[in-house]
């Protein structure tokens, strides 16, 4: 059964940034590469500062999709806090 991760990186500059992916190292060589997104490209290096897994592609979406529109960035740092990549 394939997995899929959501997961927060926390860039150089400080500034978090959420993704989902199916392999979650090859995803974080990619960010330190320049080559995972624009956004992080310009932010490097980056480290994992927390991760989820799931069984579904659309569950980790979904929740993918929750942590960058409803939750504040003192909600992420909460959420990074208790607990810790997988």
């Amino acid at each position: 059964m394939k997995a899929y991760y959501i997961y927060i990186l926390e860039c150089a500059d400080n500034t978090l940034y959420t993704g989902y992916t199916n392999d979650l190292d090859n995803r974080l060589k990619a960010h330190n590469a320049g080559k995972g997104a624009k956004y992080t490209k310009s932010r490097l290096p980056v480290k994992l500062v927390y991760s989820e897994t799931f069984d579904d592609k659309k569950e980790a979406m979904s929740r993918e999709w929750f942590i960058k529109h409803r939750l504040t960035r003192e909600e992420k740092l909460e959420l990074i806090k208790k607990g810790k990549p997988s």
